[in-house]
């Protein structure tokens, strides 16, 4: 069955009325398991779980420690064209909005390159805006040649591609791949994607998919919280990883949290998700999914982020820019407002004093 089948499953359930019946018995039978279900993790993203999120912590961070260790793997996000055909009511990107694009030639792209990487970051994100006119996958692949001088691990968050589409980037020496689905509620979803290829909801749900089968290491995914209810969107996400998981046992699955933040429209998120939400959605996800990396990016206040460290998260963004260039070029109309303006320096430090340790690179491409 794909996904998309079972989440039509999924989404027609009463999770709702589920979360609502869970019993403080309930969070304690889960949390005294030796082993977590499909079937418990409605209990964990439950209001009753709520009241026991510092048991959940203390699972969590022993889960975490035993499969991760102390390590935090360092990134870097890296936007090289902010052209898109897509009108999204929450992106900054979105075609309706009249600001000077841009897309970076390969020299600039190696300028840039170079001035991430002189802070000693080795794993890369490479973004676009949603435009296959302006960022064909024969522009892609131009920037993973100049990124392979100077990075170990190139990653994409770009358009949707197929299977052939996504090898081709492989072999040019893309090793990973992000894709959120915005929000799983499909009505919501509709209503968000207002014009673009983007509305295609299945073709953007199946992509992850198409990316573990052209061989990738490592595969992302995630819901920008805020855009429908959390609870339900978190147990779709963490479900998702799961389906993945299961079908494509070579890949490493990963997960990211992400919190809708102010952008250059009016859009204003639907729920509320707090940080004591955020805190529960990480547990969660960490109990459920054991072997799954979690990534916590910028948008999340530093003085928060230093606390979450230690309750799930294997993967942090540091030195960020959201604009085109930001990192060397200047200008540019970010995709969004960060919250932590934290240099790479800055985060390794904050890692020591946490008892952690920084890790730049684990992993070398041979192509």
């Amino acid at each position: 069955m794909s996904f998309y089948n079972k989440l039509q499953t999924l989404q027609s359930s009463s999770l709702p009325e589920r979360l609502r019946q869970v019993s403080d018995a309930d969070v304690r039978r889960v949390l005294a398991a030796r082993s977590i279900g499909e079937a418990d993790l409605p209990v964990l993203l439950s209001p009753a779980a709520g009241h026991y999120l510092e048991a959940m912590a203390q699972r969590a961070q022993q889960v975490t420690r035993n499969h991760f260790g102390h390590v935090i793997q360092l990134f870097t996000p890296m936007y090289v064209s902010d052209y898109c055909v897509n009108h999204c009511e929450y992106c900054s990107f979105s075609s309706i909005y009249d600001f000077p694009r841009r897309k970076l030639d390969m020299e600039e792209v190696d300028r840039e390159a170079a001035r991430i990487a002189a802070a000693g970051i080795r794993h890369i994100l490479l973004l676009t805006g949603e435009s296959r006119r302006e960022t064909p996958v024969s522009y892609m692949k131009e920037c993973a040649g100049v990124l392979r001088r100077h990075f170990s691990s190139i990653g994409i968050e770009v358009n949707p591609l197929s299977v052939a589409e996504y090898g081709e980037l492989a072999q040019a020496g893309v090793d990973s791949l992000t894709l959120f689905q915005e929000v799983y509620h499909q009505e919501t979803y509709r209503r968000l994607h207002i014009k673009g290829p983007k509305r295609n909801y299945r073709d953007r749900l199946e992509a992850p998919e198409r990316g573990c089968a052209a061989g990738y290491r490592s595969v992302n995914i995630g819901a920008l919280l805020g855009l429908y209810d959390w609870r339900q969107e978190a147990y779709l996400t963490a479900m998702h990883a799961d389906y993945l998981q299961r079908k494509y046992p070579d890949c490493e699955i990963g997960l990211s949290i992400p919190r809708f933040r102010p952008y250059l429209g009016e859009y204003n998120p639907e729920s509320e998700v707090t940080d004591r939400a955020l805190v529960q959605i990480i547990l969660a996800y960490r109990l459920f999914l054991p072997a799954a990396g979690i990534t916590l990016s910028s948008r999340e206040p530093a003085p928060l982020r230093d606390k979450l460290v230690h309750l799930g998260v294997t993967r942090m963004s540091a030195g960020v820019s959201t604009a085109v260039g930001g990192h060397a070029l200047g200008g540019g109309t970010p995709q969004f407002e960060i919250s932590d303006g934290r240099s790479v320096p800055e985060i390794r430090e904050m890692l020591y004093k946490n008892g952690l340790q920084p890790v730049f690179k684990d992993w070398e491409m041979l192509v």
